[in-house]
């Protein structure tokens, strides 16, 4: 703990050192500017809009994006058509660029949604193969057992297959997090939905306010870190869950 506080300790006077340094608000503000440009934002009605717009926009993308790649995966696992007809679909979705997606978005639709399906298109592939390969990792000796003992589908995939995706599901998870709040506020900031933490940026930027758009980036971090801490929270809380060593199948 105390390497850590020291850490951003060295990194937040350094930041001091650099700021009196340039001696430019505009290149670079200063620690203190930030935190009172942050403490301005505070009393401001559209401050906390801004944040819960962004957060249910972009939550929701995720949580509809954990919820495609789940079906899709299982149904890719059980019949291995629908996994060749999905590959080419997957691949596109992570290599195409996500500016590419923001921009086929804004011309077929508003932007007042943009951010949720920007969020949506990023968290799908990756959760998709993450869960695709834990349920082809499951032990096969486990399975043969369920087999021979007729058990049910639904409790092979939660004895079974859940521990084994554990991993996986991890990782992806925790990589998802970060790349939807990425992808969710850039598409805030090309598409300039009103009440956003992007257009909170893009008025930053036109107005060559620094402190206010590292103030916002400050915002936006806290605001992904607590989003983040809940989903990874609740996903600790389903995989443990007694798996099947301590019951029965």
């Amino acid at each position: 703990m105390r390497g850590k506080l020291a850490a951003v300790l060295f990194w937040l006077v350094l930041w001091q050192g650099l700021a009196m340094a340039l001696h430019n608000a505009i290149l670079l503000a200063s620690p203190l500017e930030v935190l009172g440009a942050l403490l301005a934002l505070l009393p401001e009605k559209g401050f906390y809009l801004a944040l819960g717009t962004s957060l249910l926009r972009i939550g929701s993308g995720f949580f509809l994006g954990t919820g495609a790649a789940a079906v899709l995966a299982l149904l890719a696992w059980r019949a291995p058509p629908v996994r060749t007809l999905l590959a080419p679909l997957i691949a596109l979705l992570t290599t195409v660029p996500i500016a590419a997606f923001i921009i086929l978005l804004l011309i077929w639709t508003s932007s007042k949604y943009l951010s949720a399906a920007v969020s949506f298109l990023v968290v799908l592939p990756q959760l998709y193969l993450a869960l695709l390969s834990g349920l082809q990792s499951a032990d096969v000796r486990l399975l043969e057992l369920a087999e021979v003992f007729h058990v049910p589908l639904g409790r092979r995939l939660w004895y079974i297959h859940r521990p084994a995706l554990a991993p996986q599901l991890r990782s992806a998870c925790r990589l998802a997090l970060g790349m939807c709040w990425k992808s969710g506020v850039a598409a805030e900031v090309i598409g300039v939905p009103a009440h956003t933490i992007g257009e909170g940026f893009y008025m930053a930027k036109i107005s060559l306010d620094t402190p206010g758009l590292l103030a916002w980036t400050a915002a936006l971090l806290a605001v992904s870190w607590l989003f983040q801490r809940l989903v990874l929270a609740l996903l600790e809380r389903l995989l443990a869950t007694p798996g099947p060593t301590s019951q029965p199948l």
